[in-house]
C-alpha cells in the first residue's frame, strides 16, 4: 500500500495544490494493510474512519514497535516544519525503506487555521490528506470537546443560581423527587456523590436532615471557580467577560471567560486516557473550585459527570488517515503544548506500537520545542502511558537558528530580512546555542538524539555542516539535513536510516523529577534543567494555590508549564539559550482529572487572538467543483 510519489515538480506547489492532486486510497484500503479488521473500523466517508480499541484488545499479548518522537528547537513565528518532518520521516520508512509504519499526530484547532500559523497537516510533499478534512472538522471530536466543557460550565452557573434561590429542603425535593408511590432513587451519578461524602445510604428516604443539605448544597465560592467556557475560534473579546447580565437570572453575574478548545481539560483527558473507563472516571474527577469550606468541587459533585462521557463517547476512537505515500497515520486530540501538554492521544498510540510490530516504527510529534512538548511527553504522557521512546529527532532550520543568533525580527506575513536568505555563519554558529541546550534537554531523559535539519531553498552547503558539526559535538547521534517538503519521503531517507539505527542504541529512559516532590521543587526543576533559568518567583494568587491544592492532595503529580514557545524563558523576546532569568509565576491551575497541575508563566493568555491579516482572507470555496480555496 505504501507508495513512491512519480509526480514530484521542481518548483513545489503550494500545499492545498499538492493534497487536492493527490487521489487518496480508500480507507478501508489503509486499514486493511495496517492490521485493522473491518469490524474494527468506523468509516466516516471514503477517506477518513475511526478505530475501535477492541484492535488494541485483540493485539494486547503482541510485541511494540519502535517509538518515536519527533520535537524541534524553540521556533520562529512561522514553525519549522516539525509535523512536515514527522510526516516525512513517515513517508520514507514506510515508502523508501520497507519497514511498517504509523504516524501518530494531533488533531489541529482551528483557531490556528484561519488565524496565522494555518493548517497542521505538514506541507510540501510530506502531507496527511485529505487535508482540508484534517484541518477542519475532521470527525467532530473538537466540537465534542466543546459541548462537554460548555455543559459542565453552564452546569456550574446553574447550580449556584438556583441554590441561591432555595433552601437545602426544597433543593433535595427537586433533585430527588417522589415518585407517585413515595419511592425515591438516587441516578448513578448522585451515588458517587454519597460515596465522596461518607454518607452509607443508597436509598433517598433514609438521609437524615443533616445528610439532605450535606448532599444537596453544594455551596460554590464564586470565587475559587477555575471551569471557564471554551470555543474552536482565536477570539480575544472573549478572553473576560461578564455573564448573567439577562432579565431572568435576577443580578447573579460573575466575571469569567473563555479559552481555545484546545486548552479544556476535557482535551487534555482525551489525550492521556487509556479507556472508556479511565475516561469517565477521570471526567468526573475534574476539579471546578471549592466551596465555602475550601474542599474541592468536581463534575460528579454537580451532577454532569455522567453526560460528559456520553458526549465523548466516540472521540476515543483515534482517527485514521493517510500520508501522500499511502502510509497510515492515526490523527488523534489536539492539546496544545503552550497552555497544554501538547501531545497526541496516548491510545492512538498504544494501537499503532501493536499494529506496526517489533520490526516497525511509529512516529509521534510533541508540540513546539524540546522545552515544551517533549519534557511533558516524557514527564507526562509517557508516565501516564507507561511507555517508553527509543529515539528523540530534534528539528532545526538555519532560519531559526539564525534568528537565536541575534538575527533580524521574524514576522510572520512579512518578507524575510537578507541575513536568513544569504550565507551568514557567524550568526548560525552563536544561534546554536539554542539546538546545543535542546540536545541536553532531551539527553536528560536518557535518549539518543538524531539532528534534523529542515532544507530551505536558502541554505547553504558550509551553513548545513556548521549545524551538523556543533550538534554531534552537544552529543547528538546523528545530524542529517533532510529535504521532504520538496521531495516527499525520498529526501527524508537519510533521516530515516539515521532514526532507525539511533532506535538499536541502548537507551535509560528516566524521568526528570519524580512526583512525591513539593510542587515548587518539581516547577525550579523544570525552570533550572530544561529552561536555564536561575529562579522562580511565585505571585500571591500562585502562592496561595499551591498551598490549596498541596492542602487538597493534589500535589503528586506531574507539572505542565503554560508559557510561550518562542523562547525558551518565559519572555518571547529571549532568544538563544538565555541564563539567569527568573521565570514569573502568576497563577498555578489544577487538572485533577488529566493528572497535573499547570503553572502560568508571565502573560501566558489561554485565549489567542487575531492579527489584522489573518488567514481567513485566503480561504473560499469554488462552488462549482465544492473545492476549498486558500487553506494553508
Amino acid at each position: 500500500m505504501p507508495h513512491k510519489l512519480t509526480d514530484v515538480l521542481a518548483q513545489v506547489p503550494s500545499d492545498l495544490a499538492i493534497a487536492q492532486s493527490a487521489q487518496p486510497l480508500p480507507i478501508a484500503d489503509i486499514a486493511a494493510e495496517a492490521g485493522i479488521l473491518a469490524e474494527e473500523l468506523e468509516p466516516y466517508g471514503r477517506h477518513k474512519a475511526k478505530v475501535h480499541l477492541s484492535v488494541r484488545d485483540r493485539l494486547k499479548d503482541a510485541p511494540n514497535g519502535k517509538y518515536v518522537v519527533v520535537t524541534a528547537i524553540t521556533p520562529t513565528p512561522l514553525g519549522e516544519g516539525k509535523t512536515t518532518t514527522t510526516v516525512g520521516l513517515s513517508q520514507a520508512l514506510g515508502a523508501h525503506l520497507g519497514k511498517r509504519v504509523f504516524t501518530c499526530i494531533r488533531q489541529p484547532s482551528q483557531g490556528p487555521t484561519f488565524g496565522i500559523k494555518g493548517g497542521a497537516a505538514g506541507g510540501g510533499y510530506s502531507q496527511i490528506i485529505p487535508m482540508e478534512d484534517f484541518n477542519l472538522h475532521l470527525t467532530g471530536d473538537i466540537h465534542a470537546i466543546t459541548a462537554a466543557n460548555n455543559l459542565l460550565a453552564a452546569a456550574i452557573d446553574a447550580r449556584m443560581l438556583h441554590e441561591r434561590e432555595q433552601d437545602a429542603p426544597s433543593l433535595f425535593e427537586r433533585l430527588c423527587p417522589p415518585a407517585k408511590d413515595g419511592s425515591r432513587r438516587f441516578t448513578p451519578v448522585m451515588l458517587r456523590r454519597l460515596r465522596k461524602l461518607g454518607i452509607p445510604h443508597t436509598d433517598p428516604n433514609e438521609l437524615t436532615p443533616a445528610e439532605r443539605a450535606r448532599f444537596a448544597r453544594l455551596d460554590i465560592d464564586p470565587d475559587s471557580i477555575t471551569w471557564r467556557r471554551v470555543i474552536d475560534t482565536n477570539d480575544r473579546m472573549l478572553r473576560q467577560i461578564t455573564i448573567g447580565q439577562g432579565p431572568n437570572e435576577n443580578g447573579f453575574t460573575r466575571v469569567t471567560g473563555f479559552d481555545i478548545t484546545v486548552a479544556s481539560e476535557v482535551m487534555a483527558i482525551l489525550a492521556l486516557t487509556t479507556s472508556l473507563t479511565d475516561m469517565r472516571e477521570r471526567l468526573g474527577r475534574m476539579v471546578i473550585g471549592t466551596n465555602r469550606a475550601g474542599e474541592a468541587i468536581n463534575a460528579d459533585d454537580v451532577g454532569v459527570g455522567g453526560a460528559l462521557a456520553v458526549l465523548m463517547k466516540d472521540t476515543i476512537m483515534p482517527n485514521l488517515m493517510q500520508t501522500l505515500e499511502g502510509t497510515p497515520a492515526f490523527v488523534h486530540a489536539g492539546p496544545f503544548a503552550n497552555i497544554a501538554h501538547g501531545n497526541s492521544s496516548i491510545v492512538a498510540d498504544q494501537i499503532a506500537l501493536k499494529l506496526v510490530g517489533p520490526k516497525g516504527y511509529v512516529v509521534t510529534e510533541s508540540g513546539f520545542g524540546a522545552d515544551m512538548g517533549m519534557e511533558k511527553f516524557c514527564n507526562i504522557k509517557c508516565r501516564a502511558s507507561g511507555l517508553v521512546p527509543n529515539c528523540v529527532v530534534l528539528v532545526a532550520t538555519i532560519r531559526a537558528l539564525k534568528m537565536h543568533g541575534g538575527g533580524p525580527k521574524v514576522v510572520a506575513g512579512q518578507p524575510l530580512h537578507h541575513d536568513y536568505t544569504e550565507e551568514h555563519l557567524g550568526l548560525v554558529e552563536k544561534g546554536c546555542a539554542n539546538l546545543v541546550k535542546m540536545i541536553r534537554n532531551a539527553r536528560l531523559f536518557g535518549l539518543p538524539v538524531v539532528v534534523a535539519v529542515n532544507r530551505f531553498k536558502h541554505d547553504t552547503p558550509a551553513e548545513i555542516e556548521l549545524v551538523q558539526r556543533i550538534a554531534m559535538e552537544a552529543g547528538a547521534s546523528d545530524a542529517v539535513t533532510a529535504n521532504h517538503w520538496a521531495e516527499g519521503g525520498a529526501g527524508a531517507a537519510e533521516l530515516g536510516r539515521a532514526v532507525i539505527r539511533a532506535c538499536e542504541m541502548p537507551g535509560q529512559f528516566r524521568f526528570l523529577y519524580p512526583l512525591d516532590i513539593p510542587i515548587k521543587r518539581k516547577i525550579e526543576t523544570i525552570v533550572r534543567e530544561i529552561y536555564g533559568g536561575a529562579g522562580v518567583e511565585y505571585l500571591p494568587e500562585a502562592e496561595k494555590k499551591i498551598d490549596l491544592y498541596t492542602r487538597l492532595g493534589f500535589d503528586k503529580v506531574p507539572i505542565c508549564m503554560a508559557k510561550t514557545h518562542l523562547s525558551l524563558s518565559h519572555d518571547a523576546n529571549l532568544k538563544g539559550a538565555p541564563t539567569g532569568f527568573i521565570v514569573p509565576i502568576r497563577d498555578v491551575r489544577a487538572s485533577v482529572g488529566a493528572g497535573f497541575l499547570y503553572p502560568l508563566l508571565g502573560t501566558m493568555s489561554t485565549m489567542p487572538g487575531l492579527s489584522t491579516r489573518p488567514g481567513y482572507y485566503d480561504v473560499d470555496l469554488d462552488p462549482q467543483t465544492e473545492r476549498v480555496i486558500g487553506l494553508s
